[in-house]
């Protein structure tokens, strides 16, 4: 059988070009009865080149954006997504992941490098690669129905594109709601000219796990979910950390999941939405966490990364202050705090001089009273019982709207060209959320132009908050506020970032609680040709 590669799918989509985006379906909560939510990717399995008048994802404005990054020296990754059995630490689950390994094996590669990935596609379902929080070119995305085909079982496809801004990154499918199984891997671009000075790094990647965990999986929280809460029992219904043997999503689909009464004032009331039974640091149950290495008065450099489905984390380190560096990859003024707090999909690099002894890295999963956990060791004594709750975690907490870009990746002041308004709408009665009330439609699009100063305005007026993300670019909070491309909208709130538009193509606004993604809450920014 004959495999198609990126130039193959690029060719299609092509020929595809004088027709206009090939029609396609809303994936709005009433669309989805009845559906086969796992093999689900929103839109078109031949996208054209791009709809009349935008830009399209293969077309000379994005190979002319590539260019002007200056590819250098491949960075040649092979990764395999497949069905197999992880080991979580005393607890073995059947899931899909990029080879055998919870996370993912790492991808480090060097700024200026081209990063050159074959993914051969060995699951059951078409699948993508998304490399989240870089801006690379739109080809490469990895959005199905949008900027690629699908891979679909059996084939593979080449990813390749310039790195263009070292930082902390991961990578993860953008296909139905495979990220909540174990496909995932933290992509660390280093800088050779780095400026931070440190003896050890430890990166960190939070999980909160439900696949193959009394039969759940992603796919059937999806389906229970998508029904709404109205006029359901929830007298059966999970709560936080625990496993249920009641109501059931479907007779072969293992214990509901879906959470009630999680609340959290940080996260402005309803905490979340899935009862995830476990909690992971690096793939590893905090009954047996992983444990890292350093000696007394060592400085160490955490890249914090958090590729949960439907959990905020609450992070501290045991007795010590941390020094943030970076936030979603760009350096930041450093400030100190005992605690962060980090939505799906953001990023935080810390610095930590550690002292003499045996410190628990816990993360708190945020309204959902239950625990990741890591183990830092520098000393002798005895490991931290997997319940612990170091008091940094009631500590002097950070968020992002407390920092400041470092002046070196500071936006320059500008008014805004044009302003895109985005209302989060929806809720779980009836699952049915949107961006402005419209569920996803891929034919859809907020039209920018590049060159422009794109403000965008995200008004939250659902009852829960959504960890909002921008595909290809990285936005600013405010004046002087840090870049990022993942930020936290609570329940009520406005939150307004700038960014400048400089990658043209077709680029995802979603929020990254993938459950409330794939009913609906996306949509689409389109480069005007």
């Amino acid at each position: 059988m004959r495999t198609p590669t990126r130039r193959t799918v690029l060719a299609s989509a092509l020929a595809a070009a004088g027709t206009g985006l090939l029609a396609a379906c809303s994936s709005g909560s009433d669309s989805m009865n009845g559906m086969d939510h796992s093999a689900m990717n929103h839109g078109p399995t031949n996208p054209a080149a791009a709809p009349a008048g935008f830009v399209a994802p293969n077309g000379p404005e994005v190979a002319a954006a590539e260019a002007k990054r200056k590819p250098g020296p491949e960075r040649k990754v092979a990764l395999t997504a497949t069905e197999t059995t992880l080991d979580l630490g005393g607890r073995t689950v059947r899931s899909w992941a990029y080879g055998d390994r919870l996370p993912g094996q790492e991808v480090r590669a060097t700024l200026g490098d081209t990063l050159a990935v074959t993914l051969a596609n060995h699951l059951p379902q078409p699948t993508s690669l998304h490399w989240h929080g870089l801006a690379l070119r739109n080809d490469m995305d990895g959005v199905p129905g949008v900027t690629q085909e699908a891979v679909r079982a059996g084939a593979s496809f080449d990813y390749r594109f310039a790195l263009s801004r070292p930082g902390t990154y991961w990578f993860h499918p953008h296909s139905g709601v495979q990220q909540d199984r174990g496909l995932y891997a933290p992509l660390i671009v280093e800088d050779p000219e780095e400026p931070l000075r440190y003896d050890k790094e430890w990166v960190v990647v939070l999980d909160d796990w439900v696949d193959g965990v009394d039969g759940s999986t992603p796919d059937a929280v999806l389906a229970e979910l998508a029904k709404g809460m109205g006029g359901m029992d929830h007298s059966s219904h999970g709560m936080p950390g625990m496993d249920t043997g009641g109501g059931t999503a479907s007779r072969d689909a293992g214990p509901s999941r879906m959470l009630m009464g999680a609340t959290s004032p940080l996260l402005g009331g309803d905490a979340g939405d899935v009862a995830h039974p476990f909690h992971l640091v690096n793939g590893r149950l905090p009954s047996a966490p992983e444990t890292f290495a350093a000696k007394p008065g060592d400085r160490i450099r955490i890249r914090l990364i958090n590729a949960g489905g439907d959990t905020a984390y609450r992070v501290a380190l045991g007795g010590h202050e941390l020094t943030v560096t970076h936030a979603d990859g760009f350096p930041v003024e450093q400030a100190t705090a005992q605690a962060l707090l980090l939505g799906m999909g953001e990023r935080y690099d810390v610095l930590v001089t550690v002292k003499d002894g045996v410190f628990p890295l816990t993360a708190l999963a945020e309204g959902k009273n239950a625990t990741a956990l890591a183990v830092l060791r520098t000393g002798g004594g005895a490991a931290p019982d997997a319940s612990v709750r170091p008091a940094e975690l009631d500590g002097r907490l950070l968020t992002a709207g407390q920092l400041r870009a470092d002046a070196s990746v500071r936006l320059p002041a500008k008014a805004p060209d044009r302003t895109v308004r985005l209302e989060l709408t929806g809720g779980m009665a009836k699952a049915d959320w949107a961006f402005n009330g419209r569920p996803y439609d891929p034919a859809q699009r907020y039209p920018v132009a590049a060159g422009e100063r794109v403000r965008l305005e995200f008004r939250n007026s659902t009852s829960m908050w959504h960890p909002v993300h921008l595909h290809g670019h990285s936005f600013a909070l405010g004046a002087d506020g840090p870049r990022k491309d993942t930020a936290i909208v609570l329940p009520g709130a406005t939150l307004a970032v700038d960014f400048d538009a400089d990658n043209p193509g077709l680029w995802m606004v979603h929020c990254h609680n993938v459950y409330h993604s794939e009913t609906g809450m996306m949509t689409v920014l389109g480069y005007q040709a």
